[in-house]
């Protein structure tokens, strides 16, 4: 008995097979159209594009930044390591520094810039020590939308913005300082600012423990609002999700980019002589779950945030500005301005 001949009109053809390559194996669903292969294609687009991703880090000398930042993307990627230069002065006022990498895993490229902050808490009068750094996020925001309202605007406008603030907190056990206090509430507002207790070994886990819940306290005494924020979760599964990691806020974390030998494994670690303290042992120190939350889980959130709220907010604060300044300009006073103007 001869086969039934299915007529061409039948088969629904495989993916592909519309661009002339082979659309052999089995019929498809004739209800099947295709949409979920967006997602492919954006998986495609990105690849070739790469991702960027703009880190701050501020606190006084000495606590650890640079190692941190080695530790957290496992290359020399602070501004030490790649400058290395005699014993650096401290300055006399805040500098910003970056230095800009190429990193790539499994086929995945970003480009990673790391902003420093010498010279932020060093002084005898830290007074206004906050201002330099706050110019410099709103200077961020200024060059993009510069490009952003340019008649002729570039494809892809290089993003040089500030996507999170990494805040050092010293290791003293007791509470914030004023410092940490103003530095936070101001720059709550333009940043997403991760707290972390520097050099956490220093402490024994009772005293860690004491100082993340009185440091909860001030942050909510205070008003102020670090990653995650509770006003921005979407729904309820990451309300649930970002409530464990405010539950640990601040991160207690220890960094190193010494590999040391335990049990037969390589890991990284510090050395004292009661054993090692292993960087990436949640027993031992918070690391992964600060990698987690700025890598593995959160790093397209803290990038969204920056670009739909504190962005934004910048954005419409300077063209209301600008159109006051239009409208005094033409001699309209400022209470004939509608809310749409505005």
């Amino acid at each position: 008995m001869s086969e039934a001949v299915v007529p061409d009109a039948m088969v629904s053809p495989a993916v592909g097979g519309l661009y002339g390559e082979k659309a052999g194996g089995p019929m498809l669903d004739f209800s099947y159209v295709g949409i979920d292969a967006i997602l492919e294609q954006m998986r495609r687009k990105a690849m070739k594009q790469g991702f960027e991703l703009n880190i701050m880090v501020v606190g006084q000398s000495g606590l650890g930044k640079s190692t941190l930042m080695n530790t957290l993307f496992k290359s020399k990627v602070s501004r030490k390591s790649v400058l290395a230069t005699a014993q650096e002065k401290i300055p006399k006022t805040v500098e910003i520094k970056s230095i800009s990498h190429d990193i790539e895993e499994k086929g995945v490229r970003m480009k990673l810039t790391v902003i420093d902050t010498p010279g932020f808490g060093d002084q005898i009068n830290n007074e206004n020590c906050w201002q330099p750094i706050m110019k410099f996020i709103n200077d961020q925001y200024e060059a993009y939308l510069q490009e952003e309202i340019n008649i002729n605007r570039k494809k892809r406008i290089p993003d040089s913005r500030v996507h999170c603030c990494i805040y050092f907190i010293p290791p003293t056990g007791h509470c914030l300082r004023p410092l940490d206090v103003e530095f936070m509430r101001r720059l709550s507002k333009v940043v997403n600012i991760v707290p972390v207790i520097a050099k956490a070994d220093t402490l024994t886990l009772e005293e860690r423990d004491f100082f993340k819940k009185k440091i909860r306290e001030e942050l909510r005494a205070n008003g102020i609002d670090v990653y995650p924020q509770k006003e921005f979760d979407e729904d309820a599964e990451d309300r649930m999700i970002n409530e464990k990691i405010r539950e640990m806020i601040p991160f207690a974390v220890v960094g190193s980019d010494q590999e040391y030998q335990v049990n037969g494994r390589r890991l990284l670690g510090r050395k004292t002589k009661w054993g090692t303290i292993e960087v990436e042992n949640i027993a031992h120190c918070e690391f992964a779950y600060l990698r987690d939350l700025l890598i593995r889980t959160h790093m397209q959130n803290i990038k969204d945030i920056t670009s739909s709220i504190h962005y934004e907010m910048y954005r419409v604060r300077r063209l209301n500005e600008n159109n006051t300044m239009v409208a005094h300009a033409n001699g309209i006073p400022e209470h004939h301005l509608t809310a749409h103007e505005m």
